[in-house]
């Protein structure tokens, strides 16, 4: 007997969409049956990837969002229920990193990181549960309420690695911050959950992996491999479901057991 997820009449928001995981999240999503709102500061790379989705017969919109201007959050989420319906689904992918040792760190360094990867995911969670909250609320008895939020964190939130400090710290706050809205917000019926993926190979890494130094950290994982973007979808798909509807603040770690 074949099992399947169809999430037809769900509207997703994936943020951080137009490139790596937030790309193939919008996909799977879109295959899934879901109307995908594609958000991030590179709107031809929006506009490319929603030809794309629009030419497999999915549904997809594009909104401008820079996560780190508030304007522009509540923008972004007011014009995709405008164009396309109440926000379902969000996938809270937008992040940034930067490289350096804890003492060479500088101020610049820091606000980049926390003002995108925490503040800026923060308050992209805060805009879409507010109106999830007011519709759980008022809802008729029977009808879909609540929500779906998938914070898209890291291993590095679970285990501390050198050279990636910040971006550590940032993702330990996120997961951190997917259980504090998991506790307030599951009563309505919105779970809030973290996914933290290991080392993925995307088109902003790949080359990287060819390198001395990025062979070198290969060696170090578990099967000595990195996944694929598609590793991810099963997962992704999940938590975006009715299915997923007692799972609520879990912090799932996809890391092929870097983690452990």
């Amino acid at each position: 007997m074949a099992y399947s997820i169809d999430l037809s009449g769900r509207v997703a928001l994936v943020t951080g969409a137009s490139s790596g995981l937030g790309s193939q999240f919008a996909r799977t999503l879109s295959a899934a049956g879901a109307a995908v709102v594609l958000a991030g500061r590179r709107v031809d790379k929006l506009k490319e990837l929603r030809a794309d989705i629009d030419g497999a017969g999915g549904d997809a919109h594009v909104v401008e969002l820079d996560v780190t201007d508030h304007d522009s959050i509540k923008s972004a989420v007011a014009h995709a229920e405008t164009e396309v319906g109440s926000i379902d689904i969000l996938v809270n992918n937008s992040g940034v990193s930067t490289t350096q040792r804890v003492q060479d760190v500088t101020p610049e360094d820091y606000d980049f990181v926390f003002d995108t990867n925490v503040k800026g995911a923060f308050f992209v969670a805060q805009e879409v549960g507010k109106r999830m909250l007011a519709r759980s609320k008022g809802a008729a008895p029977g009808s879909f309420t609540g929500g779906r939020i998938v914070n898209v964190a890291s291993v590095t939130g679970l285990r501390a690695l050198p050279q990636v400090s910040v971006y550590s710290m940032s993702k330990a706050a996120m997961i951190h911050m997917t259980k504090a809205m998991a506790v307030e917000w599951g009563r309505f019926g919105i779970n809030v959950n973290a996914l933290c993926p290991g080392y993925i190979d995307t088109e902003l890494n790949h080359q990287h992996w060819q390198t001395e130094q990025g062979q070198k950290l290969v060696q170090m994982l578990p099967r000595k491999r990195v996944g694929q973007p598609a590793d991810l979808d099963a997962l992704i798909v999940m938590l975006c479901s009715d299915q997923s509807h007692f799972v609520n603040g879990a912090v799932i770690a996809a890391d092929d057991g870097f983690s452990i």
